[in-house]
């Protein structure tokens, strides 16, 4: 009896070790999930003309049993695009970087298992609207723990957003400290002090004059972890704002290089 409750003991603290170490062989095999915030850019505003996403999911973007996504009401399913329909439902949502990063992923054979896909971007917020205790930031923390749920491992957090916090030299000022403190409290909150994060630098359109503040806030983050991708030059939309469906899908390519970086 004293042996077999010693196995038990062991397999426990094994299945502890394995959800918390992401090299781990054990969690290469269970979800990989990926969070996905930021504005409209991450929630997808590819293919949409006069209001209205004109349906074309282009072959990066396309549907794989290996791909999930947590819906609203927290749960998984099949993901397909938009990926933030039912969390950005106030405005229409198209083709975001989504379903190319984690396509683009699996090309890469990194042994990561299925990816889980938490959409919680929403479009037009400033990053003050991500601060701690706010009601983006609950909703995010919410949304992580909720797929954590069924067993997996947090990857990383993809990040994109700024656009909206060129309006005003003020937010433009303050935005660097701003954007520190939100991925130094997320990582404090989920327990996870060095949870890679993927950010978007280099603004293809803004909103405002202060771009160039901004995008220099954006670069000169110095925080472990911590890596940019450029979408300056980007292919912009017909309202000349939101990156093209190509734009997305580029973006979400270069998202999924710049993470198999922290897999190296």
């Amino acid at each position: 009896m004293p042996s077999l409750i010693w196995l038990v003991l062991l397999s426990c603290s094994t299945l502890v070790i394995s959800t918390k170490n992401v090299s781990d062989s054990n969690a290469s095999q269970g979800k990989s999930i990926f969070i996905l915030a930021g504005q409209s850019n991450m929630a997808g505003r590819g293919g949409i003309k006069s209001g209205r996403w004109n349906g074309y999911v282009p072959p990066e973007c396309q549907s794989s049993p290996k791909i999930l996504r947590l819906n609203a009401k927290n749960k998984w399913e099949k993901a397909r695009p938009p990926l933030h329909r039912d969390i950005d439902y106030l405005k229409t949502c198209g083709i975001g970087p989504g379903m190319a990063f984690a396509n683009s992923i699996l090309k890469k054979n990194l042994s990561i298992g299925e990816i889980g896909l938490v959409p919680c971007a929403i479009g037009g917020t400033q990053i003050s609207e991500w601060r701690h205790g706010g009601p983006l930031y609950k909703q995010l923390l919410s949304r992580a723990h909720a797929a954590l749920q069924g067993g997996g491992v947090i990857r990383a957090i993809l990040w994109y957003q700024g656009e909206s916090d060129t309006r005003s030299q003020e937010d433009a000022k303050l935005y660097k400290k701003r954007l520190a403190k939100f991925f130094t409290n997320i990582r404090s909150d989920l327990k996870l002090p060095e949870l890679p994060v993927v950010q978007v630098c280099g603004i293809a359109a803004a909103e405002g004059p202060f771009i160039d503040d901004v995008r220099k806030a954006q670069l000169g983050i110095d925080l472990p972890n911590v890596k940019c991708i450029d979408a300056k030059g980007m292919k912009i939309g017909d309202d000349g704002l939101h990156l093209s469906t190509e734009g997305e899908v580029h973006v979400g390519q270069m998202m999924a290089d710049t993470f198999a970086q922290f897999m190296a």
